[in-house]
């Protein structure tokens, strides 16, 4: 039978409970077999992360310890080079099934973004897309990408069928958490519990992360 991957990437810097509910909601509304958090080493269209690969990968594992649903890849940490998606897509495309599912989350700011990102027309080649949509986005999707959207939308994410090639939206439990918030709040010495999970609360505090700078 086919598998069926989830990826969700970010810099996770730190990793917070809107990344893991968003995750989660996914893996368990389209029965998943797997959801992987990949932290990207050096994200193209952001500055460079506040913290080392290691702490995010570190703060990332032990969010999900013990979530057999969900997962961390490190593929992105081990290249010298910028994190882009269609490279990371091909290599998992390479150890999976032909008929496998890929599904690939983006936010909806992410998924206005596709235009600017490396051979962004290629991405559907190798995954299926899921935007992740809040119920207060009203914008529209840039002129860029509507003959895309015509082509390849599916209205209903439990439809998507093969392997790869088709975009589908599903809504999100609104969730006001951001890193920047978090570095924030952790720079003034302010409290972060109940935003990130208390293992990665601990491994910051251990580690002394954060501290004196937004």
């Amino acid at each position: 039978m086919a598998k069926r991957i989830g990826i969700l990437g970010g810099t996770f810097d730190p990793v917070h409970i809107g990344h893991l509910r968003s995750a989660l909601e996914v893996a368990e509304s389209l029965g998943l077999d797997e959801l992987r958090l990949i932290p990207s080493a050096r994200p193209p269209h952001r500055g460079e992360p506040q913290v080392r690969a290691a702490d995010r990968l570190a703060m990332a594992e032990q969010a999900v310890a013990g979530m057999a649903l969900l997962q961390v890849d490190d593929r992105e940490l081990k290249r010298d080079k910028p994190s882009y998606s269609i490279d990371t897509l091909e290599s998992l495309r390479a150890e999976l099934a032909a008929d496998d599912q890929l599904f690939l989350l983006l936010g909806w700011d992410a998924f206005c973004g596709l235009p600017s990102w490396h051979r962004w027309q290629e991405l559907l080649q190798h995954c299926h897309i899921l935007v992740l949509q809040r119920p207060d986005a009203d914008s529209e999707a840039p002129e860029a990408l509507q003959n895309l959207l015509a082509a390849r939308s599916i209205s209903d994410p439990l439809s998507l069928s093969g392997p790869s090639g088709q975009i589908s939206f599903i809504w999100q439990t609104p969730l006001a958490v951001s890193a920047s918030q978090i570095r924030a709040l952790l720079a003034n010495g302010q409290s972060v519990r109940f935003l990130v999970p208390d293992a990665v609360l601990a491994y910051i505090h251990a580690h002394g992360l954060y501290r004196g700078a937004n």
